[in-house]
């Protein structure tokens, strides 16, 4: 499922203005999508009507909602906090307003609905907080940069920056830890997991690249004739993919975050090869090993075997299609395994049976609290 970047205005004049900002991007944040950004808060006179002065700003969010679904859930945000229906004919008073400005990169017409926003190019008090916001894509329409189209706006309003604003994500400490691996079953979701902390908190991804791997479809259907090679194409692979993402330093990501760990190529291999194989590849496994950058925190999805067999069925991946219930408790197993070698500090079970991180953004932000919790604790204790 999709991952849509949305700039959004919001905008306010009656009462506590910031109050209702605040409270805006709070339910925004955890009821629609993550705030990835925040411009500062920024005083405007008002636009197209005599009232009180505006605040005005902008912020960028990650969301799986599409844009119709998505305007929906920003109206019920706006009737919660007070604000009054809208009507095109005339501009009033508000307790808060939110405008959608951009989705994604993409133009959208509808009946309801105009995407990029169609004044935007003509209004100060939303291009000046746009520009403080770092997104890749031009205007779809007129190619040209948020700050490209504040050069050439004719509105001379006065704009004045009133305050920065504090991210919601600023309560969470990622940036604390340097390597964050993230495990689980075939089907546990750890993948998607990773996808979406890769997005929400700039870190920089490490994914296994096993759709490259010419074995795996052969494996599945010739198990005995395929598994050495496969486990230890998978192996070398994994060591130097490791290797060379967490040796280089990047200055642009705060923290590198892997959808797998190495010790999973021991944990499969030990199911799939027969006694000798399995010894002369535990041999060479733990040269590689010794090498290997241990993570800061090991974070393992829990799952119940039927609900893996049913997350498998739905990515409808044919060469799973053979997976059973014995092989995933065997994987299962060796996981467990494992995960008691390890220091109690740096290892999290998070049981995800019952949650939706993909569709349920209330599940992901739980996830998210679970993680952050556990680097605080390692932090404190």
């Amino acid at each position: 499922m999709q991952y849509n970047k949305v700039v959004l205005a919001l905008g306010s004049n009656l009462g506590d203005k910031k109050a209702f900002l605040l409270q805006a991007i709070e339910k925004i944040h955890n009821h629609i999508g993550f705030v990835a950004q925040t411009s500062a808060l920024y005083e405007t006179p008002s636009w197209g009507f005599d009232s009180f002065p505006f605040y005005n700003m902008c912020i960028l969010i990650h969301t799986h909602f599409d844009a119709e679904l998505l305007l929906s859930k920003l109206k019920e945000i706006e009737k919660n906090l007070g604000r009054t229906e809208k009507t095109i004919e005339s501009y009033a008073a508000r307790t808060v307003d939110i405008d959608l400005i951009y989705f994604n990169d993409e133009i959208i017409e509808t009946e309801g609905l105009t995407l990029p926003h169609p004044q935007l190019q003509h209004r100060k008090f939303v291009l000046v907080p746009l520009n403080d916001l770092s997104f890749e894509w031009k205007h779809p329409v007129f190619q040209k940069t948020t700050n490209e189209l504040l050069q050439s706006c004719t509105d001379d309003s006065e704009i004045k920056k009133v305050e920065h604003i504090v991210l919601p994500k600023d309560s969470f400490v990622f940036s604390r830890i340097n390597f964050l691996a993230v495990e689980g079953n075939i089907g546990s979701g750890k993948t998607t997991l990773v996808q979406k902390i890769t997005q929400d908190f700039n870190a920089k991804p490490i994914l296994e690249r096993f759709a490259d791997n010419p074995f795996l479809p052969k494996f599945y259907e010739q198990p005995e004739r395929y598994a050495f090679p496969l486990e230890m194409s998978f192996l070398a692979d994994r060591y130097s993919q490791l290797n060379d993402d967490l040796a280089q330093y990047d200055l642009f990501n705060e923290f590198a975050v892997a959808d797998y760990y190495i010790y999973k190529s021991l944990i499969f291999a030990q199911i799939t090869l027969d006694q000798d194989e399995a010894a002369l590849y535990r041999t060479v496994f733990e040269m590689m090993y010794k090498e290997i950058q241990k993570p800061d925190l090991y974070v393992y999805l829990y799952q119940k075997t039927d609900a893996l067999l049913l997350n498998i069925q739905k990515r409808g991946r044919n060469y799973e299609k053979s997976i059973s219930a014995d092989y995933l408790n065997k994987i299962s197993f060796g996981y467990n395994e494992f995960i008691k070698t390890l220091p109690k500090e740096k290892v999290l079970i998070i049981d995800v049976t019952n949650k939706d991180f993909v569709e349920n953004h209330e599940d992901y932000l739980e996830v998210l609290q679970i993680i952050n919790r556990k680097i605080l604790s390692a932090a404190n204790g």
